[in-house]
């Protein structure tokens, strides 16, 4: 059960936060849209390009949740509450950040500037896109664009401290994220004038924030159950 709780949250985390899609990623949607050199539909470009950046957020995911699954061996038995703490408060930055009240995680994103430089020359060869292997392609390398958002749950996917669930939140938060993206591929106008009202980006902000804090209470909250049903047992015998 505390599973698929976690991999809702993560979609849902990815529904909300999408409304900084549209200012982080806008531009880019446009860009590859405009760059499409097919007689073809773009959607099944968009889609493309979609499903290779979520494959990168699927492996990204598998490489930190697998790190935190082996560091918990080494370390301490407490890492996995540890780890549910930080994701907890980068979340809580997350919704911060997204309804424009504190900007500390674009802070993180400057640096994985620095890690883009290498990768965005790469992204200009593909372009103009004219086949779906270069468009998913260009997907692929989208996934590492810096990103704020995409940290902060990288940080959740890490405190799973399992290699398949790390991919798996990746992937819900991916798929939250995808109907706005594909909006801004077919109707860009009219999904970034409802999103740019501030309502919006801070009414998803402040719930990105209750899924920090249910984050942070929850590893006690267990903890307490689990310590109350060990003293409820021995009283038994």
């Amino acid at each position: 059960m505390q599973t698929e709780i976690t991999l809702i949250a993560a979609f849902v985390t990815g529904l909300l936060g999408s409304v900084h899609c549209v200012g982080m990623c806008g531009g880019i949607v446009g860009t590859l849209s405009m760059g499409i050199k097919s007689p073809r539909r773009p959607l099944p470009f968009l889609l493309l390009y979609n499903t290779g950046r979520l494959s990168s957020y699927i492996l990204a995911g598998l490489l930190v949740a697998s790190l935190s699954s082996i560091t918990s061996d080494v370390f301490t038995q407490n890492t996995q509450q540890i780890g549910a703490w930080l994701s907890g408060l980068f979340m809580i930055m997350l919704g911060l950040y997204i309804a424009g009240w504190w900007k500390l995680l674009s802070i993180l994103e400057k640096v994985g500037a620095r890690f883009w430089r290498y990768l965005q020359p790469y992204g200009n060869k593909l372009l103009p896109v004219a086949s779906y292997p270069q468009a998913f392609m260009l997907g692929v390398l989208w996934g590492w664009l810096p990103c704020g958002m995409v940290y902060a749950m990288l940080v959740f996917a890490l405190s799973s401290q399992d290699t398949l669930q790390g991919g798996l939140i990746m992937l819900a938060f991916g798929l939250g994220t995808l109907p706005t993206l594909l909006l801004l591929g077919t109707a860009a106008t009219k999904v970034r004038k409802f999103i740019h009202q501030p309502i919006v980006r801070q009414s998803a902000g402040a719930l990105i924030i209750l899924f920090g804090i249910y984050n942070l209470i929850g590893p006690d909250a267990h903890a307490h159950h689990q310590m109350n049903s060990g003293h409820s047992q021995q009283h038994q015998h």
